[in-house]
């Protein structure tokens, strides 16, 4: 257990998903990703509050790598946790949140089965998004703020996208205080 909590509170070093980067050009101010196929593990909630969705998805499936899953086996942290945003249909209304782990390479072909009946495995298919990084801790109103800027930097550039669902994702404990990374991703409109 400890292990897996020094990984989840201190390292920088975890599995991530792969991808294949798209072209570069020098004044783009987002980068394009082709993220591969691949399993996660998720939990979906509804509220009005981005930050504690979060926090609640994040509690569930920390639990589930601590080993609380069917075959009772450990897993391992990765990066990033993503949290996919479904908003509602106004202001007041609530918004659908899918807070996710990326389910670590040894673990791809088979993943544990949850035992919460409030998670399932996800398999993504191959998706291409665009992605504005940013640094800092995080929170609501940053990730609003940065999506905002990632629209009217497509908007600029005449880039199709889709305006919702979007996702949020964030690489780092909340004991990191240097060089954190989080990023907003808008996917790319299905042609």
């Amino acid at each position: 257990m400890m292990k897996t909590l020094g990984q989840a509170l201190f390292s920088s070093g975890r599995q991530n998903p792969k991808y294949t980067e798209g072209d570069k050009k020098q004044d783009r101010d987002y980068e394009i990703r082709t993220y591969h196929a691949t399993n996660w593990v998720s939990t979906t909630l509804s509220g009005m509050q981005w930050d504690a969705a979060m926090n609640t998805g994040f509690r569930k499936l920390f639990s589930y790598i601590q080993g609380n899953n069917r075959n009772k086996v450990k897993v391992e942290m990765t990066a990033p946790v993503t949290c996919r945003v479904d908003p509602g249909a106004g202001p007041a209304c609530e918004s659908r949140f899918t807070v996710s782990f990326y389910v670590p390479e040894e673990h791809q072909d088979n993943p544990p089965e949850p035992s919460d009946p409030e998670l399932f495995l996800e398999n993504r298919k191959e998706f291409t998004a665009y992605v504005r990084t940013f640094g800092g801790f995080s929170n609501e109103n940053l990730k609003r703020e940065e999506l905002l800027k990632l629209m009217e930097s497509l908007q600029r550039d005449g880039v199709q996208h889709v305006d919702k669902p979007f996702y949020a994702a964030g690489y780092d404990s909340p004991f990191k205080l240097m060089n954190r990374r989080n990023e907003v991703w808008v996917l790319k409109e299905q042609e």
